[in-house]
């Protein structure tokens, strides 16, 4: 089971914060606009792969370029606003406008660009500094982007509006708080 530890927190981390996130909205919008869950499935696979992959390899490198005590600080106070961020609910600009590509294409170009500074983006980022092997950080926090997402994807409109949202806001908060007290208390590694 310790072998598998990285890849089961950076699930569980991502799978709760992404739930409410900008980017489930998004996946919503994008099931409502092209009904073919399939690719947009594999749109959100794409693009979170490599956005996840470059920000786990980010995480990795701060290790190298910060102390010990630094980044422990520096990763404890990340993981406490990422849980105040948690709790604050993220919603879809009326205005935005998704690339008029196919269903594949336009859901890529959607989340890559949506995943940019986004709480899931930065949790990768923190996981990385905390765990190894950087797979299954990348791989954790994915299949976590999937869990939340999918089901949007094929249950539409009525799985979103029986989501306990808020609950799931909270929890996600509390999982990140717990973070950075395990980051304060035992460090880095």
């Amino acid at each position: 089971m310790q072998s598998l530890h990285a890849l089961l927190v950076s699930t569980g981390t991502v799978t709760l914060a992404e739930i409410g996130d900008k980017t489930q909205l998004l996946a919503l919008l994008l099931a409502a606009r092209y009904r073919k869950p399939w690719p947009i499935a594999w749109g959100i696979l794409a693009a979170t792969v490599v956005n996840h992959a470059i920000s786990a390899w980010l995480g990795a490198e701060l290790t190298e370029w910060l102390s010990p005590d630094v980044l422990r600080w520096v990763v404890a106070a990340s993981f406490l606003a990422v849980a105040l961020w948690t709790l604050k609910p993220d919603t879809l600009d009326e205005n935005e406008k998704l690339p008029a590509h196919g269903a594949f294409i336009a859901t890529t170009i959607a989340f890559f660009l949506a995943e940019i500074g986004d709480k899931t983006q930065v949790a990768t980022v923190l996981l990385a500094t905390k765990y190894s092997p950087l797979w299954q950080v990348i791989a954790g926090t994915t299949i976590g982007m999937l869990l939340a997402n999918l089901p949007v994807v094929w249950l539409g409109h009525r799985f979103a509006d029986k989501l306990p949202l808020k609950l799931a806001r909270s929890l996600a908060a509390v999982v990140f708080f717990a973070l950075a007290l395990w980051v304060a208390w035992r460090g880095i590694g």
